[in-house]
């Protein structure tokens, strides 16, 4: 058998891997990364980041793959990491005893070959073009990850914003403020306002935004766009503005955002916001952090993804 060809069967054999929390497509020249637990709005467990780098490492080894596309099954893009529980999907890794652990945190955390942001910054690495398409909710963690993308492309309903920014969290991946200028990178920092797609597209954090029922379609054509074009030059492009960033201190960042965050998960304030939680119950402890300013679940339903604006895989 030939190399090329022991090569070419490596890849449909991986194309059809079994994962658990994403899935993988190929249709040349695209490659489709889908977060798919919808009955959970894709929120963030384990191994979702592990499986989300195998993807993107699956498609840029694929010759056949110029554009990677990354996107939500159901209703929703991905509503951040879920913190059923407090953080206990990941508690062995940040606690010792039952209790946290803040030596284990940032040790874990920050480590490029095991936290989860470095796992979802596979895109960011990725020497081939990524397209991320945003509908419904793209909150918390999922922003980190969805604004790590080359070209963001959302549906005018989309919700895109850090609520942990008001309590339980901090930036990950930092690419809210390598994506605004400082005005509006401190006013989304400190607020943590959500944004419609329509807005973010206004202030230039993502790229483009679109009616739901065009959003495919635009993504589709976009990659094709993007495929009309050299691989290597795509290539050259994107490593040449992403060292741009770099210079700027993205590393930097992304290793005291993570640190930061576990700090914010475990203050008396935070600690306090849990156990209001467990008792109250989660709705009550949301209504109190959200109900000023208005919104997330406290807005009013036409300032809310549509919810039957679903994407079936």
């Amino acid at each position: 058998m030939l190399e090329n060809e022991t090569d070419s069967l490596f890849f449909m054999e991986d194309a059809t891997m079994d994962f658990e929390t994403v899935l993988y497509d190929v249709d040349p020249p695209m490659a489709t990364v889908t977060l798919n637990r919808p009955e959970q709005l894709n929120t963030i467990v384990p191994p979702m980041p592990d499986e989300f780098e195998e993807a993107v490492m699956l498609a840029t080894n694929d010759d056949s793959v110029k554009v990677i596309v990354v996107r939500g099954a159901g209703r929703a893009f991905c509503g951040g990491y879920n913190f059923g529980g407090g953080f206990n999907h990941w508690g062995d890794r940040i606690s010792t005893d039952g209790k946290w652990d803040p030596g284990k945190d940032f040790a874990w955390s920050t480590d490029r070959l095991t936290a989860p942001t470095p796992k979802f910054m596979a895109i960011w690495h990725t020497h081939k073009p990524v397209i991320v398409q945003v509908h419904g909710w793209c909150v918390g963690g999922a922003s980190d990850t969805a604004l790590c993308g080359d070209l963001v492309i959302a549906s005018d309903d989309a919700r895109i914003g850090t609520p942990y920014s008001r309590m339980w969290g901090a930036y990950l991946s930092g690419m809210w403020l390598y994506r605004l200028g400082l005005t509006k990178a401190k006013e989304y920092a400190l607020t943590g306002k959500p944004l419609s797609g329509r807005e973010a597209a206004d202030i230039g954090l993502i790229n483009e935004s679109v009616p739901f029922e065009r959003l495919e379609a635009t993504v589709r054509e976009r990659a094709m766009e993007l495929a009309s074009i050299p691989a290597s030059q795509l290539a050259a492009m994107k490593l040449v503005v992403n060292h741009a960033y770099e210079n700027m201190g993205v590393s930097s960042t992304q290793v005291l955002g993570p640190i930061l965050d576990g700090l914010m998960r475990n203050t008396p304030d935070a600690l306090e916001f849990i156990r209001r939680a467990e008792t109250e119950g989660v709705r009550a402890v949301i209504e109190q952090r959200d109900g000023l300013f208005g919104d997330y679940s406290q807005a009013p339903a036409d300032q809310q993804p549509d919810p039957s604006h679903v994407i079936v895989p």
